[in-house]
């Protein structure tokens, strides 16, 4: 029974972690645009200079996007098919744990005899806080001759602060969302 007890909260911090990790997708897009016709792109600047992040994150994201789009066979080009584009959103997440179970609590009994002054042992222990921060980012493909949205798709997780952990995540969500382009594509 102890071993149980001191492994809930570990397999509580497991659960919590790998559910942080993944990141939710979905992408929607004009059912008449001919997406087999787009071969190539380039970047909407003007798009991508209003997304309200660092240009160090810009960079990071675009270079991803850039990858996946030469993988599934389009060409960089001054004279696109596609115009790409992103913005962002994100949330700051506070989430407060009130009444937790524990050895090293304070609580009454214990000590004193049975329900009677402090003690230390199992028990409730005061509230703690976490903070994380969940992002959204979306990618635009806009038709270059008719300057319209013909496809968007749309990430959302937990973004990490750690350097070598931002540039995987950022490959992560845009990897996930690629995936869902060309429409029908996904298996």
């Amino acid at each position: 029974m102890k071993k149980l007890l001191k492994t809930l909260p570990l397999l509580a911090l497991l659960v919590i972690l790998s559910s942080c990790s993944s990141v939710r997708v979905a992408a929607d897009y004009d059912k008449n645009a001919s997406f087999n016709e787009y071969k190539t792109f380039a970047f909407f600047k003007t798009g991508i200079d209003k997304a309200e992040i660092s240009d160090l994150d810009k960079r990071r994201i675009l270079r991803a996007i850039e990858a996946e789009l030469l993988a599934k066979g389009l060409t960089k080009s001054e004279n696109p098919d596609l115009l790409i584009s992103l913005f962002t959103k994100s949330q700051q997440r506070v989430d407060v744990y009130n009444n937790q179970w524990g050895y090293g609590a304070w609580g009454w009994g214990g000590y004193y005899g049975p329900g009677w002054g402090p003690g230390w042992g199992w028990g409730w222990d005061r509230p703690s806080v976490s903070t994380s921060t969940q992002g959204t980012l979306y990618i635009d493909f806009i038709d270059a001759k008719k300057k319209e949205l013909v496809w968007q798709g749309m990430g959302t997780g937990y973004l990490s602060r750690n350097i070598e952990q931002k540039e995987e995540r950022i490959r992560e969500f845009v990897n996930k969302i690629m995936e869902k382009y060309p429409p029908g594509s996904q298996q």
